[in-house]
């Protein structure tokens, strides 16, 4: 028997939100501030050569006095150090992006053949301290997905808490013999443990405000786990996910919803927990 009709499908479809984002979303600004911080230093070596003709000469005082000043290059052009990046050098070879600042010649042609050299004789940055600022800036974006899912454990925990129900967060699936028998080798860690009258709900969130693969793993490994629970005396699945990303994985969320019987999202939710007696 299914666990909702195809009627209830198409009213959730309909409520799935465009966003979660808050204000909060957009840049981590202390994160940003700590990864200027920690090359700051270097950063402001560095600007010895802004406005500089003649720039080799001044490259080789800073490599003669620090040449781990150079070690930062790679952040002026949007690019991390960890990230290991690899290009293709004058000899056609692949290289690491990194491999250019073990000399000076190679310093000398990273700036020169990434543009910096222009950018530092005409002086187009005044400080590569607040240039860095902002290149962070930039690249924290890449981070948004992340906060995308911290945003919607917040707003959940949000209507958890106004219902007035026990909760906790974070909790492992060995807290139980009877669910990690039911499991098996499977091991989890659920966002939300709810605590009702009548069972304890172990709750997974998310939102997807895009498409991608993830979201048919996200539905089939849910569709796969819901039952397995769901079978223990006094436990129950407990999904809430959102976000018009489903609308791209829709065939595959159909499934699952008619698959587990406790499927919310931000615009039901509440109403499903209020209802709930308190343990």
């Amino acid at each position: 028997m299914s666990a909702h009709t195809e009627a209830e499908f198409k009213t959730f479809m309909s409520q799935l939100s465009e966003t979660n984002a808050t204000l909060s979303y957009w840049t981590d600004f202390p994160k940003v501030k700590t990864n200027v911080a920690s090359i700051e230093i270097k950063l402001n070596s560095l600007n010895y050569l802004l406005g500089k003709e003649d720039l080799r000469a001044a490259v080789t005082e800073l490599w003669n006095n620090d040449k781990r000043v150079f070690e930062v290059l790679q952040i002026l052009i949007a690019c991390r150090k960890r990230d290991r990046k690899k290009v293709i050098n004058a000899d056609a070879e692949f290289v690491l992006l990194e491999s250019y600042l073990t000399t000076l010649d190679g310093v000398m042609e990273f700036i020169e053949g990434t543009g910096l050299a222009k950018i530092f004789k005409d002086k187009n940055v005044k400080n590569l301290v607040d240039y860095v600022f902002g290149v962070e800036v930039g690249l924290d974006s890449n981070a948004r997905k992340n906060r995308s899912g911290d945003a919607m454990e917040d707003t959940v925990e949000l209507i958890i808490k106004g219902s007035g129900l026990k909760y906790r967060k974070e909790v492992y699936s060995s807290e139980w013999p009877a669910i990690t028998k039911a499991l098996g080798t499977d091991k989890k860690r659920f966002d939300f443990v709810i605590e009702a009258k009548e069972k304890t709900y172990l709750a997974e969130v998310n939102f997807y405000s895009g498409g991608g693969s993830k979201l048919n793993e996200t539905a089939r490994s849910f569709t796969e786990l819901a039952p397995k629970i769901n079978a223990v005396d006094g436990f129950e699945f407990l999904w809430v996910t959102d976000g018009k990303g489903w609308e791209n994985a829709k065939n595959k969320l159909q499934e699952a919803y008619y698959t587990i019987p406790s499927v919310y999202n931000l615009s039901t939710l509440r109403g499903f927990l209020d209802g709930l007696e308190n343990a």
